[in-house]
């Protein structure tokens, strides 16, 4: 089995900050990509921020202002979000892809969701 831990949100005024970070364990043979996505109400699950293979993406509306890293030999992505906006609130997934131990394939993983609002 694998499990994806998220922590660190929360509530913020606009202009703060807040890091998230996604603990991954279990059966893992090797990780391809670590990221996170975001979903307000109403609306779709959005890429924000993915890494894998060496190369970083950032959704447009978050560049400038959010960092996403990894540390290898925690299994944990981080999410540091600065200068947050009123519009970053919405619900934000950890996600990654993995290959797992004794098993065929790779494999897509999310977190439980930990909610971001930012107020104005």
């Amino acid at each position: 089995q694998v499990q994806l831990v998220e922590s660190g949100g929360g509530l913020v005024q606009t202009g703060g900050s807040l890091r998230l970070s996604c603990a991954v364990s279990g059966r893992i043979l090797r990780i391809n990509a670590m990221g996170w996505y975001r979903q307000a109400p109403g609306k779709q699950r959005d890429l924000v921020a993915i890494t894998r293979g060496g190369s970083t993406n950032y959704a447009d509306s978050v560049k400038g202002r959010f960092t996403i890293s990894v540390d290898n030999a925690k299994n944990t992505v981080y999410l540091q979000m600065n200068s947050l906006k009123p519009e970053d609130t919405a619900v934000y997934y950890c996600y990654v892809n993995l290959l797992r131990l004794g098993l065929p394939g790779a494999y897509d993983y999310w977190g439980q969701g930990t909610q971001v609002t930012v107020s104005s």
